[in-house]
């Protein structure tokens, strides 16, 4: 144990001297008893866990899988469990070390609740030869959303930074032209308008930067929140409300942004040949696409 270790546990009194706290300063005699209370050692390896995936692709090389909402991609301490990786470590007989114990495989992350194309490695240079695409921004990712309102533009390229949130831990916005240029971060999107309702759009996203919440604060940054995403100022919305009819059902529809990496196209990183990865929309997110042209659709 390091010295500083050592410090920590005599403060935390798991060291006594004689069956008495002491302070790192004392110098033990002739004749003290020294009693030490170890903790537990720490987790150094990923546990697997039976937890089902929907696997969209297989090969030697790389895995993909059609993220479910409500799960985390790896765990972000030590005796977290219950996330994709740990799924992973359970299905594959082999995965990449990466530089994380706690990370096999993990290539690149979806926020908790955004569902679609995840991509792992099976193998070291699988995962390096990916990365370094993901590094110098020749993947091509195009992600689906139903944002609310229509957007005036059929399609147009969204060049704002992002910098974290001045008093909301984990959130991000569109900093002013005041603010610091140490503190944000270059973000670029473009964008397409796919089909169009009353009072919502269905949306494909290309991010060409992969800041944390960059679609989703771009998005709103230009007055289109996506449905159901409340921290950006997205609403919930209810069968009952997009029908307008008080005898639908008023249950949410969603509760969380209504995102989905739907396609991910990448040079495969041992056959050197283009693959296109395409993951199909949940049932909750078709649900809803279904009752906009149900219920939103224009003459």
């Amino acid at each position: 144990m390091s010295r500083t270790a050592v410090q920590r546990l005599i403060k935390e009194g798991a060291i006594t001297v004689n069956g008495l706290p002491a302070k790192p300063s004392y110098e033990p005699g002739t004749g003290d008893i020294i009693e030490i209370s170890l903790p537990p050692r720490e987790r150094t390896e990923l546990i697997p866990e039976d937890i089902p995936l929907d696997i969209i692709y297989e090969d030697d090389h790389l895995l993909a899988i059609n993220k479910r909402t409500g799960i985390i991609c790896h765990p972000a301490r030590a005796t977290q469990t219950g996330t994709i990786a740990n799924a992973v470590a359970f299905y594959a007989d082999q995965l990449s070390a990466g530089s994380d114990p706690f990370r096999p495989g993990i290539i690149h992350r979806l926020d908790k609740n955004t569902t679609g194309v995840m991509l792992i490695a099976k193998t070291d240079e699988a995962h390096w030869r990916v990365s370094l695409q993901f590094e110098k921004r020749t993947t091509q990712k195009t992600y689906f959303g139903i944002v609310e309102g229509e957007p005036r533009l059929d399609g147009d390229i969204i060049d704002r930074p992002l910098a974290a949130h001045p008093t909301v831990k984990g959130l991000f916005i569109v900093p002013g032209r005041a603010s610091r240029l140490n503190l944000f971060k270059e973000a670029v999107t473009r964008y397409e308008v796919v089909e169009r309702f009353k009072g919502f759009s269905l949306v494909h996203m290309h991010p060409k930067t992969g800041r944390t919440h960059q679609l989703r604060v771009h998005m709103s940054s230009i007055g289109h929140p996506m449905m159901g995403d409340t921290h950006y100022g997205g609403h919930i919305c209810s069968e009952r409300d997009l029908a307008g009819d008080l005898e639908k059902a008023s249950e949410p529809l969603i509760t969380y942004q209504s995102l989905h990496a739907l396609k991910l196209r990448i040079m495969h990183p041992i056959k050197e040949e283009p693959l296109t990865i395409e993951a199909p929309l949940s049932p909750q997110l078709q649900r809803i696409v279904d009752l906009l042209r149900k219920h939103r659709s224009y003459p």
